[in-house]
């Protein structure tokens, strides 16, 4: 029996003879539910964009949406509090800031002053729920920064810097060493990239036996650090033990919402947050012409929930009413901006379906 002869020539479409068919169909799939779904998040975004009127505190916050407190708990004696350069929600209960919000640009960083220490305590908050400098005295751990002063342009937001809400009592080689290469690779990414690059910088508590200094100013387990770069999508989190171990990796900003009971970018959609890229831990590691490296999509994590409009709006309002005396220009959001939102969500999903591939 004459053996059927096998075609040398190539399928016409291999892709499909490997049964990837219903992947194509999937990225298709996808494509379209990002365009809806982008759109459904701009028209959002555009019902939250504040008055020009006000609004300059809110310029730390992307998109000018503050992370919003999800944990019932963690809102108890809290403060939003506006600075010139960040901005904080304090916790009277912590008696340390639970975030710290700044905006940074190639034009912000460019401003050199030298330093000036000027530890004080911030009078805005309560006497009872206040850190003070006694509670640090001979405690052992840093008065750790967690906006630091290098990020600081002017001397107004480096007095700022050292109001004692902008602290938290730090290990000394987490503080001077992990933590300080961390800070200084954020602002490489602004510098050497040019481009800008907003961070939310806080503590984490866990366990049920927590430690306290002085007054009862209580002690982190962990800091956190999650960044986020509007024009190329890349986003992360610095999440490192507040001891001297001198440990830090590198997670997804649904991993910690998931420990934290915070949203920390309402803004952004849970693909967006799902997405992990490989964040530098020093400043050498930062290449001028070298884009960041996608890492992987967190699919295990659990993202904070959305939060309604009305309840961001307020929360709004809270933060323009804290007294920052800058002059706000506004935001919209132009067509070129809208187009990279649903770029960015477009290639969060489709990273999602690689990795899907990959381990099948």
């Amino acid at each position: 029996m004459a053996r059927k002869k096998r075609s040398t020539n190539p399928p016409l479409f291999p892709f499909f003879h490997q049964g990837s068919l219903k992947v194509v169909l999937g990225v298709v799939a996808a494509g379209s539910f990002a365009i809806a779904f982008g759109q459904e998040k701009i028209s959002q975004w555009m019902s939250l964009t504040p008055s020009t009127s006000n609004s300059a505190c809110l310029e730390q916050f992307y998109r000018d949406v503050p992370p919003y407190l999800i944990k019932d708990s963690l809102r108890k004696d809290s403060y939003p509090l506006c600075f010139n350069g960040f901005n904080v929600m304090y916790s009277g209960v912590s008696k340390t800031p639970l975030w710290v919000a700044e905006s940074l640009t190639p034009a912000r960083l460019s401003q050199k002053i030298p330093r000036e220490d000027s530890f004080h305590e911030e009078e805005r908050v309560k006497e009872q729920h206040r850190a003070t400098l006694a509670d640090y005295r001979g405690s052992a751990y840093d008065r750790g920064h967690i906006a630091p002063k290098a990020d600081m342009s002017n001397n107004a937001a480096q007095y700022d810097s050292f109001s004692l809400s902008n602290m938290v009592p730090q290990a000394p080689k987490n503080n001077q060493q992990v933590w300080r290469e961390l800070e200084e690779a954020t602002r490489a990414l602004v510098t050497k990239h040019k481009q800008d690059v907003y961070v939310i910088t806080g503590p984490t508590f866990s366990g049920k036996k927590l430690k306290a200094i002085g007054n009862g100013v209580i002690v982190p387990t962990s800091v956190y650090k999650a960044i986020y770069l509007p024009k190329t999508g890349a986003i992360g989190a610095y999440y490192a033990p507040n001891d001297n171990s001198l440990q830090v990796k590198v997670v997804s900003v649904c991993y910690l919402e998931e420990q934290l009971g915070i949203n920390l970018f309402p803004q952004l959609t849970e693909e967006q947050k799902r997405n992990t890229y490989k964040l530098p831990l020093t400043a050498n590691a930062v290449k001028a012409n070298k884009p960041l490296e996608y890492s992987h999509w967190d699919a295990e994590s659990q993202c904070a929930e959305d939060v309604a409009p009305e309840q961001l709006r307020a929360l709004q309002r809270q933060f323009k009413s804290g007294g920052s005396t800058a002059t706000a220009s506004g935001t919209t959001l132009d067509a070129e901006t809208q187009d990279a939102i649903i770029k960015q969500l477009i290639e969060a999903l489709l990273h999602y379906i690689l990795q899907l591939m990959n381990k099948s």
